[in-house]
């Protein structure tokens, strides 16, 4: 991710709320991306900034500020503006994942990218947006199209993040996992559990009906994993146990 990393950008421009500029920080490096480009903020630094970071204070630390947006895109070859809602404009409007491969292709190969993100109440002008190449629109429900801009952010670093990786969980995830019970393991449940509900006389031998199937089916469905298996059978033990000390 790092090669790519370098090779993106988040441009914000006029953003009003510092705290905005501290979760877009934030959900920058939860993806990997660090190049932050603000465009004449309101407030910043600031405090509300640093607090919503959360972690991610070196990317505003590191942040950009810039007097125009032409400034901020000086070196881009690739510019893609971001709207909430679709305008009668000639440049090409893409979703976020038909975007993403064309900015990961171009951004692999070491040229400059530019996603650039609008104020919080109105978005980029029309001029803004003319100075981007291509336009790119998060789909959302027809009833409320008005995302939080950090939350936008978070979308897009988050397709291209999926777009680059393997999209696997990393391997700090998987420690402690507990593996599933075998199917060796499930028979002898099953087994187990037919023999306790004969003993309780909750499963009549000579007429079983569909009832173990049915519960082979309830518990096929839940993967029960080492530890939900042994407390099963640890259940089964002790009811078996009290039954037979009467």
């Amino acid at each position: 991710m790092s090669a790519l990393s370098e090779s993106i950008r988040i441009v914000l421009v006029e953003t009003t709320h510092p705290g905005n500029i501290g979760a877009t920080a934030r959900a920058m490096k939860t993806m990997g991306f660090s190049r932050l480009s603000l465009v004449n903020p309101k407030l910043f630094p600031h405090a509300e900034a640093t607090a919503r970071a959360a972690g991610a204070d070196d990317i505003l630390e590191t942040a950009q500020v810039h007097g125009s947006l032409p400034a901020a895109l000086r070196d881009c070859v690739l510019v893609y503006g971001t709207s909430a809602r679709l305008r009668y404009l000639s440049c090409p409007i893409l979703s976020p994942d038909q975007a993403v491969s064309e900015i990961v292709d171009v951004a692999t190969k070491g040229s400059q990218v530019a996603i650039v993100f609008g104020r919080e109440s109105s978005g980029l002008t029309n001029e803004e947006l003319d100075r981007c190449n291509k336009m790119i629109v998060i789909p959302t429900g027809n009833d409320f199209s008005s995302l939080n801009l950090a939350s936008a952010v978070q979308i897009l670093c988050y397709e291209l993040f999926k777009a680059h990786s393997e999209n696997k969980l990393p391997e700090n995830y998987m420690k402690g996992r507990v593996e599933n019970a075998t199917s060796d393991e499930l028979n002898s449940l099953y087994e187990h559990l037919q023999e306790c509900l004969v003993e309780i006389g909750f499963l009549d031998p000579d007429k079983p009906r569909m009832l173990m199937r049915r519960l082979k089916k309830l518990f096929n469905r839940s993967n029960l994993d080492q530890n939900e298996y042994n407390i099963l059978r640890g259940i089964l033990s002790a009811v078996q146990d009290n039954i037979r000390q009467k």
